[in-house]
């Protein structure tokens, strides 16, 4: 068995190379194969009747109208335009090429084509072989820790825009995040637990509404319909936090209805400008629940106190966070950026700068923005409002667009706040491109970029926002042609219907000029070849 085992790697390395061999040969014996059938063609010509052949064809086309190529080249130029708008349609929506999506996965294993693996190397281990890159939690959804309330702030912007906020998707994941963090541990469901469980799963809002009245009619101390009625209809905060203390008389020892309360009242409180109160609330949570790290409270506590300005409270934070150890996010991040940032934004001049060099200080400040739009890329522009924000969905993809959003819409006002620290942030945030110039191959001190962010982000931001991709993708070379290809021949359909004649000699003059290399060749072998050696060829 262990001959077996061993004899396994040494065939299966053969047929690998073997097939590799193939693949590269595979151009090479076309061209031959190719070669040979020009020649064969040529040799052949004579019994073919090839230029019989070729002067019929002449004189059939010498007898069309203008008026046939007319049409040729508008139906051709047609055609080419609807290709053209269809592969710009599908770039925009998904992000490829769909010919080039086609070639690559149908055409190009028939062809023997060998997918390169552009990764391999970056992770290997001690004996050489490669490892696979990490990719489970680089894609995973995450719950976003500084969501908004559906009836008091985002059912708000539908009534005034007439625009969802948010996505099916996103609401679905909601739905199962609501399932199960609020399912009772007990083995047989209560009567109003069954209802409740069917409410989260509603799509309608005002169903989702009804059935939380249900479950409290059969049961008035229901914790988790009144946080539904809080998150759902409630159209202020005043009254999402009215009924959410209503919910945490009747948690009793539930933990994660708890948690869930008291976090949504110390977010209540942060938006009713109890700020010191909401600090207070969140750091006896994260005292209470040690072990409920992975909710993200810090990044509540965070954001409060950067609206109280404690900088030094914010600093203690993130030296128990920031950890290398421990997960990273665009909040913790940038926030440590923007300290850094501000330290030195205040008295910061890029000419100066250029003149005199970086400081320590500048220096650090620099590096902290490089690892942090090597983290997320796509927040600078939304906070120099390069682009415009949109209210942040319920869940975000850490490195990923809607994380940037998430961001932005509540920090923002933080980098405003600091003096000069925007400005900082846009004479360096480019720089960390030269740093990592092939992101989804090699990062510097993260991972490689994930490249399943804006396939996600697209399902969890809404139809009219503009998704930020990075790296930025260059326009598939089908759209390029296809363009060129529409536009060449419009012109050529619009300049034989205005000029017949004059485009009748251009065209000859050019198909003279093409071939006239093929006839000097043709000439050159007949007369390098002595001619009884191509009678007999012909005769074969």
């Amino acid at each position: 068995m262990a001959d077996d085992n061993s004899g396994n790697p040494q065939s299966h390395g053969f047929a690998e190379k073997l097939k590799s061999w193939l693949s590269w040969s595979w151009t090479y014996v076309c061209a031959v194969w190719f070669a040979m059938v020009l020649t064969m063609v040529y040799v052949l010509r004579s019994p073919l009747k090839l230029q019989e052949s070729v002067t019929a064809a002449s004189m059939f086309l010498n007898t069309l109208t203008p008026k046939f190529y007319v049409a040729l080249t508008g139906t051709s130029s047609l055609i080419s335009g609807l290709i053209l708008i269809f592969e710009w349609w599908y770039f925009r929506k998904y992000g490829t090429s769909f010919i080039e999506q086609v070639s690559v996965s149908h055409l190009r294993p028939l062809l023997g084509g060998v997918e390169n693996n552009s990764s391999a190397g970056l992770f290997s281990s001690a004996n050489g072989e490669v490892e696979q890159r990490p990719s489970v939690s680089e894609c995973k959804v995450w719950r976003n820790p500084l969501n908004l309330f559906r009836g008091a702030e985002y059912s708000r912007y539908t009534w005034v825009t007439g625009k969802e906020p948010l996505t099916y998707y996103d609401m679905n994941l909601s739905a199962q995040d609501h399932q199960t963090f609020f399912t009772s541990d007990t083995q047989q469901l209560k009567p109003e637990d069954s209802v409740m469980q069917k409410a989260w799963r509603e799509r309608n809002p005002q169903a989702r509404i009804r059935a939380a009245y249900q479950a409290i009619e059969l049961n008035h101390e229901c914790a988790a319909a009144y946080v539904l009625l809080a998150e759902e209809e409630a159209t202020t905060i005043i009254e999402a936090e009215r009924l959410f203390k209503q919910a945490l008389k009747f948690a009793g020892k539930d933990t994660n209805l708890l948690v869930y309360i008291k976090r949504r009242l110390a977010m209540c409180a942060r938006k009713l400008g109890r700020i010191k109160e909401a600090v207070k609330m969140m750091r006896d949570l994260m005292k209470e629940f040690p072990l409920l790290g992975m909710l993200n409270i810090h990044e509540n506590l965070l954001e409060a106190l950067l609206e109280l300005q404690a900088y030094a409270d914010v600093q203690a934070v993130l030296a128990k966070y920031d950890d290398i150890s421990l997960p990273k996010s665009a909040t913790i991040c940038y926030t440590s950026a923007l300290l850094k940032a501000r330290a030195v934004s205040d008295k910061f001049s890029p000419e100066a700068a250029s003149r005199r060099g970086l400081s320590t200080a500048e220096m650090n400040a620099v590096e902290a923005i490089h690892r942090a739009v090597e983290f997320n890329p796509h927040v600078p522009k939304y906070l120099l409002e390069m682009k415009s924000l949109i209210l942040p969905p319920e869940h975000i993809l850490k490195r990923g667009d809607s994380e940037a959003v998430a961001y932005a819409f509540f920090h923002l006002q933080h980098w405003k706040r600091a003096e000069g620290a925007l400005n900082l942030l846009h004479c360096t945030w480019e720089g960390t491109f030269r740093i990592i110039p092939y992101p989804l191959e090699k990062g510097h001190l993260f991972y490689p970029y994930p490249g399943c962010t804006e396939t996600a982000d697209r399902e969890l931001l809404p139809s009219f926002h503009e998704v930020s991709v990075y790296p930025k993708k260059e326009l598939p070379f089908f759209i390029l042609f296809t363009a060129g290809l529409c536009s060449f021949t419009a012109m050529l359909a619009m300049l034989t219907h205005q000029f017949p004649d004059l485009m009748g000699v251009f065209v000859k003059a050019f198909f003279s000029t093409l071939f006239a290399p093929l006839g000097f060749f043709a000439d050159k072998m007949e007369n390098f070849m002595p001619s009884c050696l191509w009678y007999q060829l012909t005769r074969i």
